[in-house]
C-alpha cells in the first residue's frame, strides 16, 4: 500500500493570512496528484484555538491563522472535495497522532511508500517527513517538491535539501541537486 499525506492545504496558508504566490501555484498540482494517486490519502489540518497568540508558537509568530472553524482553517475547496476521510487536526508542526495511526496501519498492512505534499515545506512538511522516518524508519519516504511551497522559495529549497540529507527522497526537485 502507498500513502499520500496532504499537509495543511488550508486557506490561510494559500491566500489567507500566511499565504504566498508559490502556495497558490501548487493548488492545481496537488489536486492533480490526489486525482492520480492510487492508495490511501490522508490530509492534515493545522488547528489553533482563539488563544493562539498566547501560545509559544503565537508569541514567536504573532499572526493568528488556522483558528478552528474559521474560513482560513478550512482545507482549500478543490482539495477538500478530493479527500474522503476527515483531516487529522494538529496543534503543532508535526502530527504525532498521524504517525501513530500510520504505524498501526503499517502493522496491519505494510506501507510500501509514503509521499508528502503540501504546505509549508520548511515547517510542517519537513516536520512530518522527519516524524515519518522516526516512526517508520524502513519505509521509503518521499516529498514531491513540485507539490510543496515554503514560506519563501529559499526556505523551501533549504528544507528540501535538509530532508534529502535525512534520507527523504525528493521527487520533482532535480534543480536542487
Amino acid at each position: 500500500m502507498q500513502v499520500l499525506v496532504v499537509v495543511d492545504m488550508q486557506n490561510d496558508f494559500i491566500d489567507g493570512t500566511l499565504g504566498t504566490q508559490e502556495a497558490v501555484l501548487i493548488v492545481p498540482k496537488v489536486a492533480e496528484k490526489i486525482k492520480n494517486f492510487s492508495g490511501k490519502i490522508i490530509a492534515t489540518r493545522d488547528t489553533h484555538g482563539a488563544d493562539y497568540l498566547d501560545t509559544q508558537e503565537g508569541k514567536i509568530l504573532p499572526v493568528a491563522h488556522c483558528i478552528r472553524e474559521s474560513s482560513g482553517w478550512e482545507i482549500r475547496a478543490e482539495i477538500k472535495e478530493l479527500i474522503s476521510e476527515p483531516p487529522v487536526d494538529k496543534e503543532t508542526f508535526g502530527s504525532v497522532e498521524l504517525w501513530r495511526q500510520l504505524k498501526a496501519l503499517d502493522e496491519k498492512e505494510k506501507i510500501e511508500k509514503i509521499t508528502l505534499v503540501g504546505l509549508c515545506t520548511d515547517i510542517c512538511v519537513i516536520s512530518n517527513a522527519l516524524l515519518a522516518k522516526a516512526f517508520l524508519p524502513e519505509t521509503p519516504v518521499a516529498v514531491d517538491a513540485a507539490c510543496c511551497a515554503g514560506v519563501t522559495p529559499e526556505s523551501h529549497n533549504r528544507a528540501l535539501l535538509a530532508m534529502q540529507t535525512c534520507q527523504v527522497m525528493i521527487e520533482n526537485g532535480s534543480d536542487l541537486l
